[in-house]
């Protein structure tokens, strides 16, 4: 008795694990765009870097928002505040165009499934625009972190890295030129 006890059991518990793993995407179909969260739109919206800017600000190429964000700490002049500002301020000109016309492409893409008029030629040339988008995207919050770096000194480079937390086990960064 107590063996079939256990193996209802077993075979309760076995299915219910297995209906579970079969509903990861359980309550994102209310989404208004299914592929991206609310906070990816959000940041998008905003002109956030979402982490596509991870290549260089974990390579000791910092970001201006986070550079502003501990300008006091990291030691910058008032001429880097200004000009870093510059740069924030003209990265989120370049992002903000950019999230939104990706946020349009992602909502194309979503209605085409839900309408059922995607095809794969439809499908080919959406996704197609969607990456280039996405690399645009990628590029502009990358080439800022570039700008950037030019206008610190790499005493302020490492104490900023120290502030975020990084650790590159001893490497040492970029070779290029700053102040």
């Amino acid at each position: 008795m107590h063996r079939y006890l256990l193996a209802a059991i077993a075979s309760t518990f076995l299915a219910a694990s297995a209906g579970e793993a079969q509903q990861p995407y359980a309550g994102l179909e209310a989404r208004p765009i299914k592929a991206l969260s609310e906070q990816q739109i959000a940041d998008l919206k905003a002109g956030r870097g979402m982490g596509l800017a991870l290549a260089a600000e974990l390579n000791g190429y910092p970001g201006p928002i986070h550079l502003l964000e501990l300008s006091d700490k990291v030691g910058l002049s008032d001429q880097q505040r200004a000009q870093i500002t510059s740069l924030f301020e003209a990265m989120k000109a370049d992002a903000v165009p950019l999230g939104e016309k990706l946020l349009a492409l992602e909502t194309d893409l979503d209605a085409q499934f839900k309408n059922h008029t995607v095809t794969a030629e439809s499908l080919k040339g959406t996704t197609a625009t969607i990456g280039e988008v996405q690399a645009a995207l990628r590029n502009t919050h990358l080439k800022y972190h570039l700008s950037t770096v030019a206008l610190l000194a790499p005493a302020q480079i490492k104490h900023y890295e120290a502030l975020r937390g990084y650790s590159r086990g001893g490497q040492e960064g970029h070779q290029g030129t700053h102040h």
